[in-house]
């Protein structure tokens, strides 16, 4: 027997595939085995939109706004329904809360399992590698000696800043 989200996932490739009455079919199974399956229920609803039964996936769409009430795409797809189903009214009020529904999802901190799961995570650029010049001054601060070198005197004796002698 498959699992639950192996039947969702072959209700998705019919409907992707535009065959909406099997994906009707494969949905509503899916729901008399467990009629919480939020996705199930979302997607059966736009099934029915598909197909042209409103009124349908107007009662579709208020099953899952029952499972989730603040979820922004549950109100998105109801405000779709109503105004295709010429409930101009009603759809405004759904595409209200889809609105407000968004503004609050983009004021809610993120959750800590997203930030800790790699996978989840926005992809970074790497930095670009740091260019050093080829000898980095040890203390650049100081003052440099003189490093020129002395030339070579005729005799221990001699400095090179003594006057020559006659």
């Amino acid at each position: 027997m498959p699992t639950a989200q192996e039947q969702y996932d072959d209700a998705m490739f019919a409907f992707s595939t535009g065959d909406f009455d099997s994906a009707i079919a494969r949905l509503m199974a899916l729901l008399a085995e467990d009629p919480d399956h939020f996705d199930a229920r979302l997607s059966l609803g736009m099934a029915l939109y598909r197909k042209g039964d409103y009124a349908s996936a107007i009662v579709e769409g208020h099953k899952a706004e029952k499972l989730r009430p603040k979820e922004q795409l549950v109100h998105t797809n109801l405000s779709l329904f109503y105004m295709k189903s010429g409930d101009k009214k009603t759809a405004e009020h759904h595409g209200l809360q889809a609105r407000i529904a968004s503004w609050k999802e983009n004021m809610a901190p993120p959750d800590a399992a997203s930030a800790t799961d790699p996978e989840l995570s926005l992809a970074k650029p790497k930095a670009p590698p740091m260019k050093l010049p080829e000898k980095f001054p040890d203390m650049p601060w100081k003052k440099k000696a003189n490093l020129a070198p002395k030339p070579p005197s005729a005799s221990p004796d001699e400095s090179p800043d003594a006057p020559p002698k006659s």
